[in-house]
Formats: structure tokens, sequence, C-alpha cells
């Protein structure tokens, strides 16, 4: 019997770095559903990378792209969909989330995310003189529209990644959006970890 989630697919929002590539990959295999980044779509679609194509043609650019892609992105089913940071800038990116999927916005505070990016290189919103106020930025300015956006919030704090999977799946099954009778029971344990 499939699970009872009306629209089919759950989806990552939050700020980068906040783990909803790892998140979604765990949650994915233990649906038995299929895993997108919405990053490595359109990374795959433009044939080079997010940050290269962000410098050539600048963020409007990429935004437009990005919102183009989710709009295909959240028609799937069975699709656990991890979006990229800046995906609740537009509108119709929130509303095409919301009305397609059930969303899960893991909420991370700055100081949190700026110590485990402080040394990535990969972001290109990140690569600034003073990345801790940017991410202070990013969140004052983000915050809001994750919460538009999303159907259910998680504070990540510093749990493992199993925990925040067991806390979203607790999640899903207390608001009825998914049978427990059909997800491995997680409700009460830890998964142990993935080799």
């Amino acid at each position: 019997m499939p699970l009872t989630i009306p629209a089919g697919s759950i989806a990552l929002v939050g700020m980068p770095g906040c783990g909803k590539s790892t998140v979604g990959r765990h949650l994915a295999r233990l649906l038995g559903w299929r895993f997108i980044d919405s990053d490595h779509e359109i990374e795959r679609q433009i044939g080079g990378s997010v940050r290269a194509y962000f410098e050539q043609h600048g963020e409007a650019a990429f935004r437009e792209l990005e919102q183009q892609t989710l709009t295909t992105l959240c028609q799937h089913t069975q699709t656990v969909l991890a979006t990229g940071g800046g995906a609740v800038l537009r509108q119709a990116n929130r509303q095409a989330l919301k009305s397609g999927c059930e969303v899960v916005y893991l909420r991370s505070k700055p100081e949190e995310l700026f110590r485990r990016l402080r040394h990535d290189t990969q972001r290109p919103l990140l690569q600034v003189k003073d990345p801790l106020r940017r991410l202070r930025d990013l969140f004052r300015e983000r915050d809001p529209l994750y919460r538009d956006a999303a159907h259910f919030v998680i504070e990540t704090g510093r749990p493992s990644v199993p925990t925040l999977v067991n806390m979203i799946l607790m999640q899903l099954e207390l608001a009825g959006v998914i049978d427990p009778a059909q997800v491995p029971s997680t409700v009460g344990r830890v998964l142990p970890p993935q080799a």
C-alpha cells in the first residue's frame, strides 16, 4: 500500500548548509522514494556548476532557471526534493512547493550554519569578507519566506541526521500525512548511522 501523502512528495527548504541534501537522501532511502537535489538537477540541465552559472549569468538568470526546474520537480510523486537555499525568494516557487509537496523547513540558526560552512568555497552567496554577517542577513530575509512555504518547521540544532529524519517522520505521522504502518517504525528510536 502506498504512503498516504496527498501531494505525493516531500520538499525540504532552509538555509544553505542546514542539511537538506543529507537529510533528504536518508529520508528518501527510508521511504523507498527517489531523491532529487534541485541544484544538482539544474547542474545536469546546464552541464556545469551552479556557481559558474551564477558568476557568468548573474543571480536573476539563475533564479529564473531555478523556478522552471522547481515547477517541474514539484509535479513528481514519491520524491524527496532538496531545494536550493534561495528557492523561496520567488513567490511562485513558494506556491509551487506548497501546493505540490509537503514542505519541511529545516531551521538552523546563522551561528550554527557558520560553524558548518566556514570552510566551504562552493556556495556563491557566502564568498564574502564576513560570511557570518552574510548568513545573519540571509536568515533575517529568508526565515519568514521559509515559514511561508512550509507545512512543518523542524529546529535542526545539533542532532544527528538520523534524529532529524525521525523528527520529520514523527511530524508527518502526527499530522496524518503519512501512515505510520507504512514506514519502518522510527518513533522513539534513533536509526543506526548509514555506512
